[in-house]
């Protein structure tokens, strides 16, 4: 896969089909590998140039180790005081790269999708840079807004707690992995298999979990959206899980309803992930809203 220069880091990517560009933004601590290619094939089909990349930290891309290790416990300490959260960095700049992504491949305009914390940083790309967004799909995700429900306790406590370390037991960090998949994921449409396939996939093409919790902090450093998505003009469309433990369905609705003319579509059945036998609906809202931003303009 090839790379480019992106808001002056090394960003992965890759890209496929022709036509209206679709910039895929993918969540906290994943890959670009966790946008299925069957889900990327579906959407190429549509008729979008589908463009997925690492986001930094993770993955291929550029790595900020020189920044040090993310100090977990004074960054919830702040997050919990309401004090400035120290982080070597913000989903801000995170927008920043998604953006400098499209200024690599010359794309002046794009659909922007993001899931979960992708979510996120495609919700600021929407706000902050409207010249370049043709429309906005917001995977469960959330608006930052503190007074939203937590996730369960058992789905905080699995994204909270350490993987075991895969050099020294391949086997537990597999295990833990899929425990994990089982706590946030769609009940009855978790493929164990296809999981622990997936987990090692991951880990074979890069580890690195420093990454993730530095990512993790910078959405703790975050201030609440909500007022920036009271400016988005680009037709949006919300998509949750009726059951996602991780992030509420709750935090969807809030996203929708901040955001002015958004749809929301909630998922029965459908947790913290996105297994195939969602993808057709989802690929199906996401074409939906490219067809009204193209009939809006």
């Amino acid at each position: 896969m090839p790379q480019l220069t992106a808001n002056g880091i090394a960003i992965e990517y890759d890209e496929r089909g022709a036509g209206e560009p679709l910039l895929l933004i993918m969540g906290l601590g994943a890959q670009m590998t966790r946008w299925p290619e069957g889900f990327c094939d579906r959407l190429a089909g549509r008729g979008f140039r589908v463009i997925r990349f690492d986001n930094r930290d993770v993955g291929l891309s550029e790595k900020f180790d020189a920044a040090g290790p993310a100090d977990m416990a004074a960054a919830l300490t702040a997050f919990v005081s309401g004090t400035a959260v120290p982080s070597a960095y913000t989903l801000d700049d995170m927008a920043r790269d998604a953006v400098g992504v499209l200024d690599a491949l010359d794309i002046d305009r794009a659909h922007i999708v993001g899931a979960s914390m992708g979510g996120m940083i495609a919700q600021l790309v929407a706000a902050d840079f409207p010249e370049r967004t043709l429309s906005l799909t917001s995977i469960m995700s959330t608006t930052g807004n503190r007074t939203l429900p937590p996730g369960t306790p058992e789905a905080m406590a699995a994204l909270s707690t350490p993987a075991p370390n895969p050099h020294e037991d391949f086997e537990a960090f597999l295990a833990h992995g899929v425990k994990m998949g089982h706590v946030v994921g769609s009940p009855g449409h978790i493929d164990e298999a296809a999981l622990r396939e997936r987990i090692a996939g991951d880990f074979n093409r890069a580890y690195a979990p420093a990454g993730f919790l530095r990512q993790y902090v910078g959405v703790l450093a975050s201030p609440d959206r909500r007022p920036k998505l009271a400016g988005v003009r680009a037709p949006t469309v919300v998509i949750h899980g009726e059951v996602d433990p991780l992030v509420p369905l709750a935090g969807g609705k809030d996203t929708a309803e901040n955001i002015p003319g958004a749809e929301l579509m909630v998922i029965p059945g459908m947790g913290h992930d996105v297994p195939a036998v969602f993808w057709d609906e989802i690929v199906d809202a996401i074409a939906k809203v490219a067809a009204r931003a193209k009939a809006e303009a």
